[in-house]
């Protein structure tokens, strides 16, 4: 079974990992990444620390590249879902390897297009987009992906006379299941995304002719955080069928769009499909599917968002209070917890960690690693087997490049924590620690209270 500071069993797909594919330990015990001490990283920039390992991204990002210039015969493109971790340093890594993104808010669109990311290789997702995020993505040229009657009611009013059509993709739910936790399963019939499959051919009527939209594309996506190949293949189908229909009805539907959702290993015992294996499924099955119905193949797109850069990421806390609770369980608390990493608490999610300092100590004691959050339930690892540790220890949580940062909050109103990208041996700082003031920025005292305080 694999320490958790291995880089894993496949160095090719890094999604197959526990820990980012250039860590290594040194010639006094403690863990590095891309040459840097995690101890020494905690030290100079503080905890808790993001560590975003670039070579793990950049192998992720040619990984899928590769994989759909071998196993599709048209043309295709990976694009960044970007949710899983926003910034522009990002961005750049991405759009350097020639990665397209995915955005779902304003935010995220000005991340993108601020950190370079060309804009004829950008969509908009959202199942409630406002119309000055749609305005934002038309001026923009970023295509739009359509969820719903309201996506286009807005759109339409958005759109000069005589102006250029707003480039469309329209989403579908496939009625697909999978075996995830419900909350990322997307691809069944009842969820907010897309349209149900039966108003698809209705939409599409309904924007024949139409001079303000042009639809270039189909969307589906059955869910995030998936071990299983089989529901892409059914996939295959079923946005093939709806390519059929599109073209049929006149509309120049270049790209099929099938979502990403390939799983990650966040444990020893997760044995998630290769990037390459994953590409394989879907390349073969969307080819043979257009074959069987005489369509010329489209543009394959993939939106990877989890296996491209969760684990690139590592997370460093300092140990800090103990509680023993004889008989029923000892508390290590860190200085971080689910302001830094909501996941174990929102979706039950289970993590791997070691010492920085003493990566390969033996497990001597069982604990539960607790945030500082005034929640019972801020805990990021329950009943785990660890090494005697003492405060002021160095703790690194593994696999966590992915819905950290990106869904991290203030709540107690705690700072969000910096974040460094490795490259080459340097670590360089791609994201501010908040501090308390911080907090203020946006608040408003009114005159009557101040006078009352």
């Amino acid at each position: 079974m694999p320490q958790p500071f291995d880089p894993g069993c496949d160095l090719k797909s890094p999604n197959r990992n526990l820990a980012p594919i250039t860590a290594e330990i040194d010639d006094q015990g403690k863990l590095s990444i891309g040459g840097c001490v995690l101890s020494e990283l905690a030290e100079r920039y503080g905890t808790p620390l993001y560590v975003l390992d670039e070579a793990s991204i950049r192998q992720a990002c040619r990984a899928y590249r590769e994989a759909l210039e071998r196993h599709y015969p048209g043309p295709s493109l990976a694009i960044y879902a970007s949710k899983a971790n926003s910034s522009m340093a990002l961005t750049a890594v991405v759009a350097s390897e020639g990665l397209g993104l995915d955005a779902v808010s304003a935010g995220e669109l000005i991340t993108a297009l601020d950190g370079g990311m060309p804009a004829d290789r950008m969509v908009l997702h959202g199942n409630n987009k406002s119309s000055e995020e749609l305005a934002l993505a038309y001026r923009n040229g970023v295509m739009v992906v359509a969820d719903n009657q309201h996506d286009l009611d807005l759109l339409q009013t958005i759109v000069p006379d005589q102006g250029e059509p707003v480039r469309l993709m329209l989403r579908f739910t496939p009625g697909i299941e999978c075996h995830t936790h419900e909350y990322i399963r997307t691809g069944h019939l009842d969820s907010k995304f897309g349209f149900d499959p039966d108003q698809l051919e209705p939409v599409l009527r309904s924007l024949q002719g139409a001079s303000w939209a042009r639809v270039e594309g189909l969307h589906a996506h059955i869910g995030s955080q998936i071990f299983e190949l089989e529901p892409h293949r059914d996939l295959a189908a079923v946005m093939a069928d709806a390519l059929l229909l599109a073209r049929t009805l006149g509309h120049p539907v270049e790209d099929l769009n099938v979502g990403g959702g390939l799983g990650i290993r966040y444990t020893a015992s997760d044995d998630p499909p290769s990037i390459d294996a994953w590409v394989q499924v879907v390349g073969s099955a969307v080819a043979s599917a257009c074959r069987e119905r005489n369509l010329e193949l489209p543009r394959l797109l993939c939106e990877p968002g989890r296996s491209l850069v969760a684990t690139a990421g590592v997370t460093l806390y300092t140990v800090g209070a103990r509680k023993v609770v004889p008989g029923i369980r000892t508390y290590l608390s860190v200085d971080g917890g689910m302001s830094d990493n909501p996941r174990p608490i929102t979706y039950q999610s289970q993590y791997t960690a070691c010492l920085a300092d003493r990566p390969q100590a033996r497990a001597e004691e069982m604990v539960t690693i607790a945030g500082k959050h005034c929640e019972s339930g801020d805990v990021l690892l329950k009943d785990l087997a660890f090494p005697s540790c003492s405060s002021g220890d160095i703790l690194v949580v593994l696999a966590t490049g992915a819905y950290n940062s990106s869904m991290s909050s203030n709540y107690n109103r705690i700072p969000r924590p910096a974040a460094v990208l490795i490259s080459a041996s340097e670590a360089e700082l791609v994201q501010r620690r908040e501090q308390p003031e911080d907090l203020l920025r946006y608040d408003l005292l009114p005159e009557r209270l101040r006078s009352l305080v």
